[in-house]
């Protein structure tokens, strides 16, 4: 029979392999219906488009598919040492809106990062609805929010369309999608391939419209067109295998771009010349760095872009809420004014939560400067959004092994 000590060892060593085995199975519970669709369930439906060849998507213009060995090296370094730099000094301050009962001409109502509430010739429409506390498909790895959702998804107003951009997890949340099936009944309009995800998750094909780039779909009397933008797509394990987008939405009297996610590209001039000009662009301004300039947009390329666009009223989106890149926290805003002073355009930056009137927007009123970033407070030193130190080296150690 087992000693007493030999007991208590047996006890102590089961409970100490017992940890690791239950935090891998809760980092793992609901993996693989996160992950979405599947390449083969994918191909069927994208293979005939022309911008896809070889197995994935591909930009018009070059675009690398991963840093440079030489910016590899840095990315490591930022990933332990600079992790911290994107946080907040404190909170982040949010707005309180009561939607009107009818969706006006033009206005619109920034939810954070890059999901919006637009309304337009009295029809709304949710563009990139992320709720979710975590971008990730794991409940306990990856980014976490930097604030609350401002509004409870079941407190929207009913929407005529869902709109996403692409199927990353900061843009196409699941439990997002879930909670819409049960509050609305408007169409989800997703680039190619995106729907294979959507049917995986129990949406309704008749809630599915899918486009190609310069694919457009009518809604009521809103014309969706997609538009091309330059990126890349995947939630795991393949890239590319769904398409990205921008996209153009054209009412009968007001026209707004989205930029969802998107690096520069001269595409914008012509999708200013055909479809614009527009009366509103929501344009990505975050999340930048030297070694993803060609898919991430700085808040100077932002300028441009909304000036290549024909854009009158540029509000920026992809920023504030995720802690994504190693930039300061208030950076991305204070760096777009700045550029947009040298040209006169005119920027709205609502809190997240606020609704701005188009036709009239406000006056700027710095909200940003006193939240700052918390560079230089060790005290702000709290979960740099990417889950746990241990999870940033690990994804270290993974991109070290990657062929330059």
């Amino acid at each position: 029979m087992p000693s007493r000590s030999a007991l208590r060892s047996a006890t102590l060593t089961a409970a100490v392999l017992a940890w690791p085995v239950g935090f891998v199975t809760r980092a793992a519970w609901g993996l693989p219906t996160a992950l979405g669709a599947h390449r083969r369930r994918l191909r069927p439906v994208v293979a005939g488009s022309p911008h896809f060849s070889d197995g994935t998507f591909h930009n018009t213009l070059e675009t690398p598919a991963l840093a440079p060995a030489n910016t590899r090296d840095g990315l490591l370094r930022q990933w332990h040492d600079e992790r911290y730099v994107g946080l907040p000094g404190g909170p982040i301050p949010l707005a309180t809106t009561d939607f009107p009962a009818e969706a006006a001409e033009l206005a619109v109502t920034w939810l954070g990062h890059a999901s919006a509430l637009l309304e337009i010739d009295g029809q709304r429409v949710l563009l990139d609805p992320v709720w979710g506390y975590r971008v990730s498909p794991s409940p306990v790895f990856g980014p976490t929010r930097l604030h609350p959702a401002p509004v409870p998804l079941e407190d929207l107003p009913q929407v005529d369309a869902v709109l996403i951009s692409h199927d990353h997890y900061d843009h196409l949340d699941l439990p997002t999608v879930r909670e819409l099936l049960r509050t609305q009944s408007a169409p989800f309009v997703v680039p190619l391939g995106i729907g294979q995800h959507l049917r995986k998750w129990h949406v309704p094909e008749d809630r599915i419209v899918e486009l190609d780039w310069d694919g457009e779909h009518t809604v009521g009397g809103l014309t969706f067109i997609c538009t091309e933008a330059r990126h890349f797509s995947g939630r795991y394990f393949y890239r590319n295998t769904t398409l990205w987008a921008s996209w153009a939405i054209a009412g009968p009297r007001h026209r707004v771009f989205f930029g969802g996610d998107t690096g520069y590209t001269p595409a914008f001039a012509g999708i200013g010349a055909r479809l614009g000009p527009f009366d509103l662009t929501l344009l990505p301004i975050g999340a930048y760095n030297d070694a993803w300039h060609a898919i991430h947009m700085d808040p100077e390329e932002a300028v441009r872009a909304h000036g290549d666009l024909g854009g009158r009223v540029l509000l920026p989106i992809h920023w504030a809420t995720f802690n994504l890149a190693f930039h300061r926290w208030a950076e991305p805003v204070q760096r777009l004014l700045a550029a947009a002073g040298r040209v006169r355009a005119q920027i709205v930056v609502p809190l997240p939560g606020q609704r701005i009137d188009v036709l009239d927007p406000p006056e700027l009123d710095d909200w940003w400067t006193a939240v700052d970033s918390s560079t230089d407070r060790p005290e702000h030193r709290r979960d740099a959004g990417v889950g746990s130190a241990v999870l940033s080296r690990t994804f270290s150690r993974i991109l070290a092994l990657l062929p330059d």
